[in-house]
């Protein structure tokens, strides 16, 4: 059974409720997210992360549970309350974010929590950008993508850059994104991302000078595209309503590696041009709904939705 381990923040986000000034708990963090997307897709999924000792780590550990993640460090902390995430929604639905995290629980997870068994037992390890802010969250997902790297699995990383997190400092999110380059053979950007791989137009020399076979793209209602072997594969997106833009990327980026994962994918030489295009539309498809719903783990689709869009 194909696995895939995803190490960084579980979190709650305050979503705008109806009445004004309102908010509504919901469980989020973007690699949480994107377990959930891969088990909705029929991929068995794990989470490494960390939780407050409170009301807000018991739900989200109980709805990590509901949704079929495995916690792989189920162990809550007393230093710090679970991070929480409140949402400003646009009249379009685009989302900006607030952070109570002075310290947050997530920041807390260890780098001796990675252990060797569950990566040897994943073929995807994944992590993104909010956790190499500070240790001991760094160090631990430092160490995950290395000990992916090193037994050969694929390494996949969410740029994700969240500006108030890194008090505009953005070379500095930029310096540490760059140490984990080695490591990594998916790279996952924004189009809002671009300058972190050197702009579009230097994005093959920056994979040959990362050793970095395949770097997506995401477009918002373009669709997404992705930078392969020298070449671009892209994939339209499909028309949706948008109400509320909030793990979007997430849910495209869960089902594309889950579709990968299910074509056989387990090493970057098993990629083709086919077997993206697949995934890029299939991700695609995801990302569709989910802006269709507000919330963001109540938004993700399962494989059953993805196919039912697809086959229209």
């Amino acid at each position: 059974m194909a696995r895939v381990y995803c190490v960084g923040e579980l979190l709650i986000d305050f979503i705008p409720g109806t009445e004004k000034d309102s908010y509504i708990k919901k469980a989020g963090g973007a690699p949480a997210n994107v377990a959930v997307a891969v088990a909705r897709n029929g991929v068995d999924a794990s989470l490494a992360c960390k939780v407050g000792n409170d009301d807000f780590g018991r739900f989200l550990l109980d709805t990590m549970k509901e949704q079929g993640v495995t916690v792989a460090t189920p162990e809550m902390i007393d230093e710090a309350i679970t991070t929480l995430a409140f949402v400003s929604l646009t009249p379009e639905g685009e989302r900006s974010f607030t952070f109570a995290r002075k310290p947050g629980a997530d920041m807390f997870l260890k780098a001796e929590e990675i252990k060797d068994e569950d990566i040897m037992e994943s073929d995807i390890i994944h992590a993104g950008s909010l956790t190499l802010q500070k240790t001991p969250s760094r160090d631990a997902t430092i160490t995950a993508l290395r000990k992916g790297h090193e037994m050969g699995k694929l390494v996949s990383f969410d740029i994700n850059y969240r500006p108030n997190l890194w008090n505009g400092e953005k070379e500095k999110a930029m310096e540490s994104v760059e140490s984990i380059f080695p490591y990594i053979n998916m790279l996952k950007i924004s189009d809002e991302e671009t300058d972190f791989v050197g702009g579009i137009e230097n994005i093959h020399d920056f994979m040959e000078k990362n050793d970095i076979p395949l770097v997506v793209e995401t477009l918002g209602g373009e669709g997404s595209r992705a930078f392969f072997n020298g070449k671009e594969v892209r994939a339209e997106g499909f028309k949706a309503k948008v109400v509320d833009t909030t793990g979007a990327g997430d849910a495209f980026w869960g089902a594309f590696m889950a579709c990968l994962l299910l074509q056989g994918v387990r090493k970057p030489a098993d990629l083709t041009d086919e077997i993206l295009y697949k995934a890029l539309r299939y991700g695609n498809a995801s990302g569709s709904i989910c802006v269709s719903n507000k919330g963001a783990i109540a938004s993700i689709p399962t494989r059953e939705q993805i196919e039912e869009l697809l086959g229209r």
